[in-house]
């Protein structure tokens, strides 16, 4: 019985104390049985489905029977498939390998067919591979490694971690893997198609890493396929990391490093935990998060995704959880919101753990433990929440012009979400995030599902024709043409009040001009008014206004200016209401309460001016 069987994997007694007394005898390789005692009696077998039961039994190594707690049930092929969570062509293929057999691939069905390795060809590369592991690990303790060794203990990395990883050292040597290879069978075609040698410019062969600390890549079958190699020494050139090329077995874009560890507890707990690096995922493994794992050299993508969606089960009757982890700093972000593009092909709901102070979770874990790791795994958000967040934080939500802006670019995402029933919610708590009304939100995103590109809005912040603007002109043609009677109630409204720009204008220019309260009006009054405007536009303004008449019938009375200037400063300041209410809204209560008292307290106070405004302004134009 082969050494990677644990004693406690035997229920019977009896067949624990004959797995001791004759380990010899008979060899067992993972749950496969290639010989075993006639002793007329069955052996259980775990249900690779449901821990700590048995469900099937092996007799006259056959693999038959059903779990009582799952209902699964099936032959070895079947068996494999569940146990390592491979598809059927793989399970045949590994079955094979072990049996010996050689297998045909049918090529004449007419539908277009994957590219895979000639028969036999895998088998070889693989080996290699396996080979190359073990020199590799032998090479993490000589002498020439102490760079290697320094770098993994430095991240908190001792050498049962180093082992359990199957991390190596890749020699100061230009062949040393080559010439070991090929003392153990492998022609040169075989080691360069493998990737793990290439020819050199003499035409000899030379090993593709040196010098470097290196950590192989399993599949999802636990075959090392590929190596990832981290720069250590400061006069190598070369990039920081260094992965195997594209070969026939390796291919980046379907690879995730940690598979092979975590396979088993993402389908146990439905969800995996994507990280960034080598060291990330071993951190998270060793910080008790055994779903870890990691792309290798590119990008998280959708040959990923499928490779997840295996283990996950994900279908339209099962959700698994992905969780992303990013550095908080501007790439980490920039990642996450690529990885809300890919979020729509899950079924499974997706979440973003971001670091604090942008430490990665190996950076994290040597600062602050493996709890503070599990704990920002624990405190994940829905990665359309950060994705939200993160796209309004450009914006100056203070002010109209932001929030529509910023609406404009959220409502796209919140249309983008697969699951129809949840757009409501997150179009609701987008108006609340923005501090605007629900309905012109919900608009902005059923544009968005159709297609529709909205129009930029105008940058004045009142329309040529609102009451608002109206308000405001009439007050600097009184300014103008009756500064006798505007005279200091005029100037102590300030220029702040006017929200159009080049009335603003104006009003800074009557301000230059020494105010109204020292003008007895006139030409020479609208002259100096003139000539103090920086702009040809301000001054063609203030001789429009000279001469335009005022909303008024009969004679301008004092009375008529304090209802001017009344509504002049309502409206402004039910804009400055309008825009704190909408702050009021963003803020949480409970986390900002000091701030949120605060903005409270001068809303309050706002309001109460604003209604005794319009007391005073109780007239009509």
């Amino acid at each position: 019985m082969g050494s990677d069987i644990p004693e406690d994997f035997f229920l019977i007694t009896a067949h624990r104390d004959r797995f001791r007394a004759a380990r010899k005898k008979y060899e067992r390789r993972g749950w496969v049985v290639e010989a075993i005692e006639d002793h007329g009696e069955v052996e259980e077998v775990f249900c690779p489905v449901v821990d700590g039961t048995h469900a099937f039994v092996l007799e006259d190594n056959i693999l038959t029977g059903n779990c009582h707690g799952c209902g699964q049930g099936g032959d070895a092929i079947k068996f494999l498939m569940d146990a390592e969570h491979l598809s059927f062509i793989e399970s045949v293929e590994r079955l094979a390998g072990k049996a010996g057999l050689q297998l045909r691939y049918d090529t004449e069905t007419g539908a277009p067919s994957t590219p895979r390795p000639q028969a036999g060809q895998k088998q070889r590369l693989i080996a290699a591979h396996a080979t190359a592991v073990d020199f590799y690990r032998d090479q993490l303790g000589s002498p020439g490694a102490r760079k290697a060794r320094e770098f993994l203990a430095e991240r908190g990395f001792g050498r049962d971690a180093a082992e359990k990883y199957g991390c190596g050292f890749a020699p100061d040597s230009w062949d040393a893997l080559a010439k070991h290879l090929r003392l153990k069978g492998f022609t040169a075609e075989e080691l360069t198609m493998a990737g793990l040698c290439k020819p050199a410019r003499s035409g000899s062969l030379i090993d593709r890493f040196r010098r470097r600390l290196l950590w192989p890549i399993r599949d999802l079958g636990g075959d090392v396929i590929g190596f990832g190699a981290r720069k250590l020494f400061d006069d190598d050139d070369g990039p920081k990391y260094l992965n195997t090329p594209e070969t026939p077995i390796y291919k980046k874009s379907h690879v995730l490093y940690g598979i092979d560890h975590a396979k088993r507890e993402i389908a146990k707990r439905g969800r995996a935990v994507i990280v960034e690096g080598y060291t990330d995922v071993m951190a998270c493994h060793e910080a008790g998060e055994p779903t870890a794992v990691a792309t290798c050299g590119t990008a998280f993508g959708v040959d990923h995704i499928q490779v997840l969606r295996r283990l996950l089960m994900d279908s339209d009757s099962f959700t698994g959880e992905i969780i992303y982890t990013f550095d908080g700093d501007a790439a980490g972000q920039k990642a996450a919101l690529r990885a809300f593009e890919e979020d729509q092909r899950f079924v499974g709901r997706t979440f973003i753990a971001v670091s604090p102070d942008n430490m990665d979770p190996c950076e994290l874990r040597l600062a602050r433990g493996d709890l503070a790791v599990r704990d920002m795994i624990a405190a994940r958000e829905p990665l359309v929440d950060f994705a939200l967040r993160q796209t309004i934080s450009r914006f100056d939500l203070d002010t109209v012009e932001g929030r529509v802006e910023a609406m404009r670019r959220a409502a796209p995402l919140v249309a983008k979400i697969k699951d129809r029933e949840k757009r409501p919610e997150y179009a609701r708590k987008l108006a609340g995030d923005l501090g605007m009304d629900l309905d012109p939100v919900q608009r902005a995103v059923n544009n968005a599902l159709r297609g529709e590109t909205q129009q930029a809005a105008p940058r004045s912040r009142t329309a040529p024709d609102s009451p608002q603007r109206l308000v405001e002109r009439e007050a600097l043609k009184l300014a103008l043409q009756e500064p006798v009677l505007a005279g200091p109630m005029f100037d102590a409204v300030g220029a702040e009040n006017y929200g159009d720009p080049v009335l603003q204008s104006v009003r800074d220019s009557i301000a230059q001009a020494g105010g109204v309260s020292s003008s007895t009006g006139g030409v020479v009054w609208i002259e100096k008014v003139r000539d103090c405007c920086p702009d040809m536009g301000g001054q063609m303004l203030v001789s429009e206004l000279a001469v335009e008449p005022l909303y008024v019938d009969g004679q301008v009375d004092p009375r008529y200016v304090q209802v001017t200037l009344a509504r002049l400063q309502g409206g402004a300041l039910a804009t400055r209401i309008r825009d704190l209410k909408s702050k009021v809204q963003r803020l949480n209560p409970v986390a900002n309460k000091d701030e949120y008292l605060a903005l409270a307290g001068e809303l309050f106070s706002l309001e109460q001016q604003a209604r005794a405004l319009r007391e005073q302004a109780a007239g009509e134009l």
